[in-house]
């Protein structure tokens, strides 16, 4: 059974930590429905109604609930709402209320078209009860929820992946590895079959005759930790930066974007993404830091990759 998330181990209630989620552009439509007499179906159509304009100031209503969402629901996240509507279908005894909210942000925003949605149907309601005393209202539901994980344009395809770690003292026995593991846990967690793990030095003949290995054994994503600093030890960018029959610029811009997000320093750090043969590579700096930045990044908008690789999908 899936947890709660508002809900700590010991059952108190918590706002769930977004912090570390990617930003995206998030769409949610919800449905409302309120039946009434015909005859008062044809005096909101002839704006007979005594209060005024019904349509017009229900939908004013269902957008201002929208943006406040967050002061009426305790546990919802204040969202970046870029844009809100409204739209009705009148029939013989009830309206359909539809409403659109779009935002670009780090959550869903489907309590927002829920709330714009109801808030509708009750400035209908409270614009027409003086006449109509046999009003209900109904059947309020989200529709379409679109962006983020639970987007339905994510692809099921999962690849083979391996995780490879690159550090001279890690692969002595000197320090422990935890950027590794974390990627591990991460793609594991997505569904991955981690078949690969290692922890070599940073050697470029090591590094190309691991990777080459893995290939042959049908590895499809690669992801490897260490070896992108300055330093004349850090070889992982030069030496496989050359293997690259396309680079993933959207990619590398991303995980710039979201790292410069946790600290300042990312901008001194090197990183490469790009497709060889079937296989796409993915070069991470060795922190714990950029190991969790990569996996909101790469997860799960990297498994679309392979539908394009496989002539599946398309980029749009």
């Amino acid at each position: 059974m899936t947890e709660l998330s508002h809900l700590t181990a010991d059952g108190s209630v918590k706002m769930v930590d977004v912090t570390d989620k990617f930003t995206s552009v998030r769409i949610a439509s919800a449905s409302a429905t309120i039946t009434m007499a015909p005859d008062t179906i044809g005096l909101i159509t002839h704006e007979k109604i005594p209060k005024g304009n019904v349509l017009t100031t229900a939908k004013i209503a269902g957008i201002q609930a929208a943006k406040s969402t967050s002061r009426l629901i305790p546990l919802c996240h204040p969202v970046r709402i870029t844009c809100a509507d409204i739209t009705f279908q009148t029939q013989s005894s009830q309206i359909l209320i539809t409403a659109t909210v779009t935002a670009r942000d780090t959550t869903g925003i489907e309590m927002e078209a829920l709330t714009a949605a109801s808030v509708t149907a009750l400035t209908i309601y409270d614009m027409c009860k003086a006449v109509d005393k046999t009003m209900t209202i109904s059947d309020i539901r989200v529709i379409e929820k679109k962006g983020g994980k639970s987007s339905h344009s994510q692809s099921d395809y999962r690849p083979e992946t391996g995780i490879l770690v690159l550090s001279d003292r890690i692969s002595k026995g000197i320090g422990e590895d935890t950027s590794g593991e974390i990627l591990k846990r991460g793609f594991t967690h997505s569904g991955c079959r981690v078949s690969h793990f290692q922890i070599i030095p940073d050697d470029p003949d090591q590094l190309l005759k691991t990777i080459e290995n893995w290939r042959q054994t049908g590895v499809e994503l690669i992801v490897t930790s260490g070896g992108t600093g300055l330093s004349s030890r850090d070889i992982t960018i030069q030496t496989l930066e050359p293997l690259f029959d396309k680079r993933l610029t959207g990619i590398e811009n991303a995980l710039h974007r979201v790292g410069s997000e946790s600290t300042h320093h990312a901008m001194l750090s090197r990183l490469a993404a790009g497709v060889i043969g079937n296989a796409i590579m993915v070069c991470l700096p060795g922190s714990s830091g950029a190991a969790e930045d990569g996996l909101r990044v790469l997860i799960p908008a990297v498994f679309h990759a392979f539908d394009m690789i496989h002539g599946n999908s398309s980029p749009g």
